[in-house]
């Protein structure tokens, strides 16, 4: 699934070939940019149903270090949330937390 709203609607993505058991997989989806400020995220889920987590989720969950908001900021765990990408009205694009 993608958003470009930070996770307020979802679409369905395209997979493409190959799609493997517990392996990353390329998807598509058209989106039209309309020259505004816009957060694209992707979200997945595996043949068992289990859908990625949001960061909030993963905090809630396993709790925060007082480090700074960063991927590293999970001591000992992996971080498998939602990665999110802002895109500003002149169409440059970073990574943020949604």
């Amino acid at each position: 699934m993608v958003s470009a709203d930070g996770g307020k609607s979802w679409g369905e993505a395209a997979l493409q070939e190959p799609i493997l058991p517990k392996a990353f997989t390329r998807f598509r989806m058209p989106w039209r940019w309309n020259g505004g400020p816009a957060v694209l995220q992707s979200r997945a889920w595996d043949e068992g149903g289990n859908v990625q987590p949001t960061r909030t989720e993963i905090i809630a969950h396993r709790g925060q270090t007082s480090k700074p908001p960063s991927v590293l900021a999970f001591p000992s765990q992996h971080f498998n949330g939602i990665t999110s990408w802002s895109v500003d009205n002149k169409g440059e694009v970073k990574h943020v937390y949604a």
